[in-house]
């Protein structure tokens, strides 16, 4: 066939390369059809044609001439001694004796082999020559016909022509249609996946055509061409493509994380309601329980180290949102200045922000001040006392604060807290301290020593750490105006504190209902309904009674009078605010179950070791009115920014 005798040029829209067609030995059982058509025309013309095919074959044109047209002497009639003499008369560069006997032969037969061998020297009648643009037309039309016509063997030429003549006249579908049928047909040819990569080209589907064309070269196709379609920005554009690809798959991988730490939060949040719901409060901490603090421990590591290892990526987003509306500006040819200013800036200062906040040491301060033991010596005696029946050591110093704080925390180096040998600290809150029964306090004193106990203070390092750097975070952010909807930083951060927070809670859930379970083990739920739910009230008291003073201060230009002093009356917003804050319901957004479940969870308990004490808070403090006046001096100075 001629497609094996010519150079194929193939041509994209990105340039034009030439490719030497694939070389493949004779169908022989299709030259056998032509040699029983010949010898039905002439017996003694089947010899001159064989030794002329030969002669092509090797190169030999004026050999292979001299031959087919003695076979033609003889069997003027055959189309197939035409045809190959015209191929043969090309070769010796008589382009236009060849083409004549071409033409003839199509005249004689309309064949597919007639068709395509014209429609291959119309348009490239040799080495380096082209056809003309109207011989082009209409060599594409007779490839066309070619195509649709039955033919004998499994010949790849007329795919391959029919190609080439398609992309020349920009005639994409019909050259899609080829290199299906090549797919098909001839998965393993070089053409084939040469083809396969031009397609993908235009079809802008990078990463695939370089790999049909790398998959061409290695069949066969030379390097200088595969180069030439490679430096044509095929590589660049794959290369890009790739990555992005890869970064969409770890930016969808981040995602799932992300849900599957949400999941998995949820799960345990509600494995953590139905513990507590069917636990035997006279058990303590149960087997179950103490399971759960272990999961509860390793999901919130998890999620600490999961929000580090976020930040690259959201890095990565906050650069390619802003790179990708660039360029999608850029790609439209019109660039609003302003817009991507505004974008480049944000994109910058959040990166900054993110990657700062990371460095930046807040001093932690410890609360109010230091109690010493002359001041309180009862309350010293009475966490004494608790610590013991509690089975625990002692908290080592008590700080009082103007506010309306009962909490306790350690401080020291984690291996220090990981030993229990950390400091052990007591905050009081002296707002809570009117009419505080010792009983109530006792309590809600054993409940906190519940959480040494438990260890719950011990750790926590990854919690604290994430929380303070989401914090640090966002106040970046809201300082620098890029808390802002579109800023997907800010968007990342407010989606994670919403899953830790979830977690996280969950987890201080359970440790306060099983500090609780402490409390009423060994003062009774009585006491501690009692205690917390004065804690409470005061709670909301306080405020509201020092709001008032603060404000009416404030208006008549005076010092503030002794905020633990002040009469409180029957006020139906207090009663109001205390009852919903009593009967709340718990959410997964709680840190603590709302009072009235607590209280619940632990009504099963019964008393069976210490007795009820008497008398009031206050009667364990040597100086009531200074330490109250100093609270309320502390307080004034605090509002004037001293």
């Amino acid at each position: 066939m001629p497609a094996r005798l010519l150079v194929l040029f193939l041509f994209t829209i990105l340039l034009t390369v030439t490719v030497s067609a694939q070389s493949t030995s004779r169908d022989m059982a299709k030259e056998a059809e032509i040699w029983t058509r010949i010898e039905a025309i002439s017996p003694k013309a089947i010899d001159d044609f064989k030794a002329g095919t030969t002669a092509m074959d090797a190169g030999n044109f004026d050999e292979a001439a001299r031959l087919y047209e003695s076979a033609l002497r003889k069997a003027p009639q055959s189309d197939d001694i035409l045809r190959r003499l015209g191929f043969s008369l090309i070769g010796q560069g008589k382009t236009s004796e060849g083409m004549a006997l071409l033409e003839q032969a199509l005249q004689e037969n309309r064949s597919p082999e007639n068709l395509i061998s014209l429609a291959t020297v119309l348009a490239y009648p040799g080495e380096g020559k082209e056809g003309s643009p109207t011989e082009k037309r209409r060599a594409f039309a007779l490839a066309k016909e070619a195509n649709r016509l039955p033919k004998s063997g499994d010949d790849i030429d007329y795919l391959t022509v029919l190609g080439e003549l398609a992309l020349e006249h920009d005639d994409l579908n019909e050259f899609r249609r080829v290199t299906e049928q090549l797919v098909a047909r001839y998965p393993g040819v070089m053409v084939t996946h040469y083809y396969s990569a031009l397609l993908a080209a235009t079809d802008e589907s990078w990463i695939i055509a370089e790999n049909e064309m790398k998959e061409a070269e290695r069949l066969g196709l030379p390097h200088e061409v595969a180069q030439r379609f490679y430096d044509a920005g095929i590589r660049t554009r794959a290369t890009v493509w790739r990555y992005a690809t890869y970064s969409l798959y770890l930016v969808g991988a981040w995602v799932v994380g992300l849900g599957l730490l949400f999941g998995i939060g949820k799960l345990m949040s509600r494995k953590t309601l139905r513990s507590i719901e069917t636990a035997d409060p006279t058990e303590g901490a149960s087997s179950s329980d103490i399971s759960l603090r272990r999961w509860y421990k390793s999901l919130i590591n998890l999620a600490g180290f999961y929000y580090y290892i976020s930040m690259p990526v959201v890095i990565f987003l906050v650069i390619a949102v802003a790179a990708s509306v660039t360029y999608a500006f850029l790609m439209l040819g019109r660039i609003p200045i302003k817009l991507v200013l505004i974008l480049g800036i944000a994109a910058i200062v959040t990166v900054y922000k993110m990657i700062r906040t990371l460095f930046i040491k807040i001093e932690s301060e410890d609360p109010g001040r230091s109690l010493t033991y002359e001041e309180a010596p009862g309350l010293w005696e009475l966490t004494r006392t608790v610590a013991e029946a509690v089975g625990t050591r002692p908290v080592d110093e008590i700080r009082v604060t103007p506010g309306t704080d009962l909490a306790v925390y350690e401080k020291g180096s984690y291996r220090e807290r990981s030993q229990d040998r950390a400091q052990r600290i007591l905050i009081v809150g002296v707002g809570i301290l009117n009419d505080f029964p010792q009983n109530g306090f006792r309590a809600v004193l054993a409940h906190e020593y519940g959480h040494f106990s438990h260890r719950d203070t011990a750790g926590g390092d990854i919690a604290l750490r994430v929380n303070a750097d989401m914090m640090k975070f966002g106040y970046a952010m809201a300082a620098s105006g890029q808390a802002v909807w579109w800023n997907i930083a800010f968007q990342f951060l407010r989606v994670y504190h919403f899953i830790f927070r979830r977690i996280s809670h969950g987890a201080t859930r359970l440790q306060e209902v099983l500090a609780d379970r402490v409390a009423a083990s060994k003062y009774g739920p009585g006491a501690f309904e009692e205690g917390l739910k004065h804690v409470v009230r005061k709670g909301v008291e306080f405020q509201l009674a020092a709001e008032m003073e603060i404000n009416e201060s404030a208006s008549s230009q005076r010092a503030l009078q002794n905020l633990y002093g002040l009469q409180v009356t029957e006020n139906p917003e207090v009663e109001s605010m205390v009852e919903e804050t009593l009967n709340r319901k718990t959410s997964e957004d709680d840190t603590h179950p709302s009072p009235n479940d607590r209280f619940r969870f632990i009504r099963k308990i019964v008393l069976t070791s210490e007795q009820p004490v008497s008398g009031q808070v206050w009667d364990l403090f040597k100086d009531k009115e200074a330490l109250t006046l100093e609270m309320t001096k502390l307080v004034e100075l605090q509002l004037q920014g001293g």
